[in-house]
């Protein structure tokens, strides 16, 4: 399933990239807002980076990470190949507060069974789906399907990019990655800032606003909202150390 839908919105995710869970939940306010639609698509870190060294190229515990958000997605094609999208924010949903939502203390003992069966039938349950799709996630026949969702993203992007990629009116509208964004706006905040990043889009020579000094994403797993976070340059999106408890 690589063609467009009909939503307002298609938004590709994976579910272990902490930006992506952010700006999801941004996305979720906006859409209770506003009455758009979302569809939740696919899009894979691991396979993104399938040609890369992670032992030089990324800080320790990204491929275990990488690895697990792919295996999770496994979960949700199958969920969706026989069940349609519908279900697919409510388990994304799931698959997010069962890491990012818990106390930094628990962090470590959650990261050890991302992407496991035991994890991907505790979030379907939580869901409310069959845990039977549990199993998808060891069934490395979905990834050819992950991967082309994947390819489909970038090739409305291009290839220097990460996650979340964000599709405006599909599938003729303009796509980009992101907005990434580091802490989950206010609901007063939610819609005037979605509208201001829509009226950029729809400018159709609008390329890329950037800054790479950034503050961790303020998510319970990395330590909660600060109010005075440091600020670093993240290097590729990434930065040695966020990782909690390591």
């Amino acid at each position: 399933m690589t063609s467009s839908s009909t939503a307002d919105i298609e938004f590709f995710f994976d579910p272990i990239c902490p930006f992506a869970w952010v700006t999801s939940r941004w996305v979720e306010k906006v859409v209770a807002q506003s009455g758009y639609s979302v569809d939740w698509r696919f899009i894979s870190l691991r396979i993104l980076n399938k040609e890369k060294d992670y032992d030089t190229e990324f800080p320790a515990g990204y491929e275990h990470g990488h690895t697990a958000g792919l295996r999770m997605l496994r979960v949700a094609a199958a969920v969706r190949d026989e069940l349609g999208s519908e279900p697919l924010g409510a388990l994304y949903t799931a698959f997010g507060d069962s890491y990012f939502s818990v106390d930094q203390a628990d962090g470590k003992a959650a990261r050890a069974v991302l992407g496991s069966i035991e994890a991907a039938t505790a979030c379907l349950a939580t869901a409310g789906l069959d845990t039977k799709y549990a199993a998808a996630a060891d069934d490395t026949s979905w990834d050819q399907l992950i991967e082309e969702e994947t390819e489909l993203a970038l090739s409305r992007t291009g290839r220097d990019v990460g996650t979340p990629i964000i599709t405006f009116q599909p599938p003729d509208g303009l796509s980009f990655f992101g907005p990434v964004i580091s802490r989950v706006p206010a609901d007063e905040d939610a819609l005037p800032l979605w509208e201001a990043v829509t009226t950029l889009a729809r400018f159709p020579g609008f390329a890329e606003m950037k800054r790479s000094m950034r503050e961790a994403p303020q998510l319970n797993v990395l330590g909660g909202v600060s109010e005075s976070p440091k600020m670093e340059d993240w290097k590729g999106g990434h930065r040695a150390g966020h990782l909690p408890n390591e």
